[in-house]
C-alpha cells in the first residue's frame, strides 16, 4: 500500500495521512475514504474481487457514502459484476442463486410464495435438492438486489452460485453440524449414563438428595445441546411460523422443547418425571441424520461443480510486437474473442475456439460421454474443459468463458430443474399438509393418552412428534432427477426439461428426420451433370454462394468445391425445399425437382440437387450421405420394445425407401414440409400416439417443438437446439437407450422413494400413537427415513 496516491476503488487522490484501506487479492489497496472502503470491503466479502480484474475504469467516487448506510446487497445491481453470474438475453435476466437454510420442499415453497408476485419477476423455481433458487427479472421493473432483500426478509440469505462459493457453504455446513453434534454427543454420553442408572435403580440404596442431584447434573449438560445444538431446528421452525407456513421443523421443535421444559419443570419442583437423555439423545440423532443427508445431497449435485473445476484458470496469450510472437500467462476469464491463446499437449482447452494452425486429438469425454480422442486441425471447433493430447496448437478465441459450451451445459442442467415433474408438485403439497395433520394427530394422542395413562401421555406424544417424517417425502422426486440429470450429462446428453424423464415411458412412437440424424450428415458430390452454357466450375460456384446462408450439411458438399464467389442478390432459403436468389437480373433456384419444376427428375438412390436459372435446367448433381453406425441399434431397440418407427423426410429421392427399407422402419413420410411434418405429429397424437421425434435441420424445428419429446444433436441447427427437449453430445445415436433405460431407472427410484416414505409414516404413525415406539427408536426412525431416499437415488449415479 506504500507509495499509492490513488483510490484503488475511485480513482480519486488519497488525502494525506489516510488511514483506509481493503485488501484486495491478498494485497492492502489504499482507499481515499470511508464509503469507498466500505463499497470495496463490501465487494470482496460478497466474493466478488473479479469485478476489479475485469473492470475498465474506476467506480464512482463513494464520498457521499457513509459505511451505515451502505447495502451490501446494492452492489450486486452493477453491472460489472453481474457479468460474472447473469445471463440476459430477450426475456430478461436469470440467475441461479445459492441459498442457505433450505430444510425440506415448505423451505422452497415459502421462498417461491414471497417472491411470486413481486413486479418484474417472471420466474422463481427453488430447488431442495441442490439448494439453489433459479429466478428471472425484468431489469426494468426489478433489481437484483430488491429480489435478494426479499429473501432475506422470509429468513433466508442468498447470493449468485458460484462453485468455490460452494464448497465454501458445504464446508461451513458441515463444520457447523459437527461441531453441534460433537456437543451432543457428549452430553448425551454422560446424560445417558445417570438415566440409565436410575432406570436400572442402580440408585436405590441411595438418598433422594443424591438422585436428585444427578437431575441437575442432567439439566446442566443437556441445557448447551437445547440451545446451541438444536438451534437450526428453532430458527427454521420460527421462520416457518413468522411467515405463516409449516415445515418438518416445528414438531421436532415441539418435541425438543417440550421434553425439555418439562424435565426442567420436574428437575426444579423435585416432583414428576425427565427426559433430559431423550432430549440430548433426540438432537444427536437427528443432527447425524442432517449431516449424512447434507452429504448425500452434495453427491448428487456436484455434477455441475466437477465440470467448472475441469476449467483451467489460466489461458497462454500469444501476443505480436514488431512481427515476433511473445506468450504471457493471463487469467482465462480475462480471453477475449478474436484473440489468439496457445493450448500445449497436455493441457486443457480454456476456451471455446477455433483452430488456426496445428493437428491434434482432443479427448472430449466430459462432453460426449466416449472416451477415444477426436482427430482435430485448422478450422476445426475446440471446447472448453477438453484436453488437447498430442501437439500445441493455436487456437481463435471464439467465445468467453460465460459463454462456452460447458458454460451452456451447466446452464442446461439447471434449466432442466425449473419445470417440476407433476408427481413432485403433489408431494410437496402432501408434504405442506401432513405437517398439519400431524400437530393435529399429536394434539389428540396426548389428550387421549391423558385419560388412559396420564404418565405416558407426554412421552407417546414425544413419539409421534419426532418419528414422523414429512421430509421424505418431499425428497423423493427431487433427488432421483437430480441424480438422473447428473447421471445423463456425464454420458453426453443433456435433457432441458425434467417432464422428459417422466413422460419417456409414455413413449410408443419414435419418428426420425433422415439427413443428419439417421445418416451422418457428412455429404460428399458424387456427380455433377451440366446443361447449357455453364462450365461444371461456375455451376458449382452459383451452387455454393447459395448455400453459404444454409446450415444444411449439404451445403458443405457445394462450398469444398468452390473457387470463386459470384456475386447473387436477395439469396432466400425456404426451409424444406432449396434456396433461391436474383443473378443477372434472372431468378436462381438450387433445390429438388418439385420446387425447381423440373417435368422429368431423374431416378437415384442418391439426394439429386437440381440448378436452375429462370427455369432453364443449369445442373444436376447427385450427393451421398452414408449412414451412421448407431442408426440400425436405435431401430431394433425400438421393434423390441415394440414401438412404432417413421422415417419422416422432405427429402423426395429413392435413398428414403432405401434407408427404409434397409433399417426396417414400419413408415416412410417423404417429400413433405415443415408444416406438413408438423400436421402428421398431430394425426398420430389424436390417435393417442406419445411420440419421440429426433432431427436436426432449420425445418425440423416446428415438429421438434410439437413432439411430446423432441432429441437433437449437438451438430444440428441452432434453432433445432433451442426446440428440443434433449440434446445428445456427439453422434451416437445409442444414447437415446441409455436415455430411455435410465428414465425407465429413474421413475421405479421415484415410486420406491414415495412408497416408503408413505408406507413408513403409514406404519410409525400408528405404532407411535399406541405408545409402541420409544423416543430414541422414533428419532432414529425420522433421521434415517430421509437418508433412505436420498441413497436410493444416488443408486442412479452409479
Amino acid at each position: 500500500m506504500t507509495g499509492q496516491t490513488q483510490c484503488f476503488h475511485c480513482g480519486e487522490p488519497n488525502p494525506k495521512n489516510s488511514h483506509y484501506s481493503v485488501t484486495i487479492n491478498g494485497h492492502a489497496q489504499a482507499m481515499c475514504c470511508p464509503g469507498c472502503e466500505a463499497v470495496a470491503q463490501t465487494i470482496v466479502d460478497s466474493g466478488l474481487t473479479s469485478y476489479y480484474t475485469h473492470r475498465s475504469e474506476h467506480a464512482d467516487k463513494m464520498v457521499a457514502l457513509v459505511p451505515e448506510q451502505l447495502r451490501q446487497l446494492d452492489h450486486y445491481d452493477v453491472q460489472q459484476i453481474q457479468e460474472d453470474f447473469v445471463k440476459k438475453n430477450q426475456s430478461g435476466s436469470e440467475i441461479t442463486l445459492m441459498i442457505e437454510g433450505i430444510n425440506c420442499a415448505a423451505c422452497a415453497w415459502l421462498i417461491e410464495k414471497q417472491l411470486r408476485f413481486m413486479p418484474g419477476l417472471l420466474f422463481i423455481n427453488v430447488n431442495t435438492t441442490l439448494h439453489r433458487a433459479v429466478i428471472r427479472w425484468d431489469n426494468r421493473q426489478l433489481k437484483l438486489s430488491v429480489i435478494l432483500k426479499e429473501i432475506q426478509k422470509v429468513g433466508y440469505k442468498a447470493y449468485p452460485f458460484q462453485v468455490n462459493k460452494q464448497e465454501a457453504f458445504y464446508t461451513q455446513q458441515a463444520k457447523s453440524y459437527l461441531r453441534r453434534l460433537g456437543l451432543a454427543g457428549l452430553a448425551t454420553m454422560q446424560v445417558m449414563m445417570f438415566a440409565i442408572a436410575l432406570y436400572a435403580d442402580f440408585f436405590s440404596g441411595m438418598e433422594a438428595e443424591f438422585i436428585h442431584y444427578f437431575r441437575w447434573v442432567s439439566f446442566i449438560l443437556a441445557t448447551p445441546v437445547l440451545l446451541y445444538s438444536a438451534q437450526p431446528f428453532y430458527i427454521n421452525a420460527w421462520r416457518n411460523l413468522r411467515n405463516k407456513t409449516l415445515g418438518m421443523d416445528i414438531p421436532i421443535s415441539i418435541a425438543l422443547l417440550g421434553a425439555y421444559s418439562a424435565s426442567a419443570y420436574a428437575t426444579i419442583s423435585g416432583h414428576g418425571e425427565v427426559y433430559f437423555e431423550s432430549v440430548s439423545m433426540f438432537t444427536f440423532l437427528l443432527l447425524l441424520g442432517r449431516l449424512l443427508e447434507l452429504r448425500a445431497r452434495r453427491k448428487a449435485s456436484e455434477s455441475s461443480s466437477n465440470l467448472l473445476r475441469l476449467l483451467p484458470s489460466m489461458a497462454t496469450l500469444i501476443k505480436e510486437t514488431d512481427k515476433v510472437q511473445e506468450h504471457c500467462l493471463i487469467p482465462a476469464k480475462t480471453v477475449q474473442v478474436g484473440q489468439l491463446i496457445l493450448v500445449k499437449a497436455g493441457e486443457t482447452v480454456p476456451v471455446d475456439g477455433t483452430i488456426i494452425s496445428g493437428r491434434s486429438n482432443i479427448e472430449e469425454s466430459m462432453l460426449t460421454g466416449e472416451h477415444l480422442p477426436v482427430k482435430k486441425e485448422r478450422n476445426d471447433l475446440v471446447f472448453a474443459g477438453t484436453v488437447n493430447i498430442s501437439s500445441p496448437l493455436t487456437i481463435r478465441v471464439d467465445k468467453i468463458s460465460a459463454n462456452s459450451l460447458i458454460a451452456d451445459i451447466i446452464h442446461l442442467q439447471d434449466t432442466a430443474q425449473l419445470n417440476k415433474p407433476h408427481i413432485e408438485i403433489i408431494a410437496d403439497s402432501v408434504s405442506r399438509y401432513f405437517v398439519g395433520a400431524l400437530l393435529i394427530i399429536a394434539s389428540l394422542t396426548y389428550i387421549s393418552w391423558h385419560f388412559i395413562a396420564p404418565e405416558q401421555a407426554f412421552w407417546i406424544t414425544l413419539s409421534v412428534l419426532v418419528a414422523t417424517c414429512p421430509c421424505a417425502l418431499s425428497l423423493a422426486t427431487p433427488t432421483a432427477l437430480t441424480c438422473a440429470t447428473a447421471k445423463l450429462n456425464k454420458q453426453g446428453i443433456l435433457i432441458k426439461q425434467h417432464y422428459v424423464l417422466e413422460t419417456l415411458n409414455k413413449i410408443n412412437h419414435m419418428v426420425f428426420d433422415k439427413t443428419g440424424t439417421l445418416t451422418k450428415g457428412d455429404f460428399s458430390l458424387l456427380t455433377s451433370t451440366v446443361y447449357g452454357g455453364y462450365s461444371i466450375q461456375q455451376c458449382l460456384d452459383l451452387a455454393a454462394q447459395l448455400e453459404k446462408v444454409s446450415e444444411h450439411p449439404i451445403a458443405l458438399a457445394f462450398q469444398k468445391k468452390q473457387k470463386h464467389s459470384p456475386l447473387l442478390d436477395n439469396i432466400v432459403n425456404i426451409a424444406g425445399q432449396g434456396l433461391q436468389a436474383d443473378y443477372e437480373q434472372k431468378k436462381l433456384k438450387l433445390g429438388h425437382a418439385q420446387f425447381c419444376a423440373i417435368d422429368n427428375p431423374i431416378e437415384s438412390k442418391e439426394v439429386v440437387v437440381y440448378l436452375t436459372l429462370d427455369k432453364q435446367l443449369l445442373a444436376i448433381f447427385e450427393v451421398g450421405d452414408a449412414l451412421r453406425d448407431s442408426a440400425a441399434a436405435i431401430i431394433d431397440y425400438c421393434h423390441d420394445l415394440k414401438m412404432k418407427t417413421t422415417l419422416l423426410t422432405g427429402d423426395l429421392s429413392l435413398k428414403s425407401e432405401e434407408i427404409a427399407h434397409l433399417l426396417n422402419i414400419d413408415n416412410l413420410i417423404k417429400g413433405v414440409t415443415p408444416e406438413g411434418k408438423l400436421r402428421y405429429l398431430q394425426q398420430q397424437q389424436k390417435q393417442h400416439d406419445r411420440l419421440l421425434m429426433v432431427g436436426d435441420g432449420i425445418n425440423d424445428a416446428p415438429v421438434l417443438a410439437g413432439a411430446d419429446i423432441s432429441v437433437t444433436l449437438a451438430s444440428g441447427s441452432d434453432i433445432a437446439k433451442n426446440s428440443a427437449d434433449v440434446i445428445l453430445l456427439g453422434d451416437d445415436l445409442n444414447k437415446l437407450i441409455s436415455l430411455k433405460q435410465i428414465a425407465q431407472r429413474t421413475t421405479t427410484i421415484i415410486k420406491q422413494n414415495l412408497g416408503w416414505a408413505i408406507a413408513y409414516n403409514l406404519i410409525i404413525v400408528p405404532l407411535a400413537i399406541m405408545g409402541y415406539v420409544p423416543p430414541y427408536i422414533a428419532a432414529i426412525g425420522m433421521s434415517f427415513s430421509s437418508l433412505i431416499v436420498v441413497s436410493n437415488s444416488l443408486r442412479l449415479l452409479k
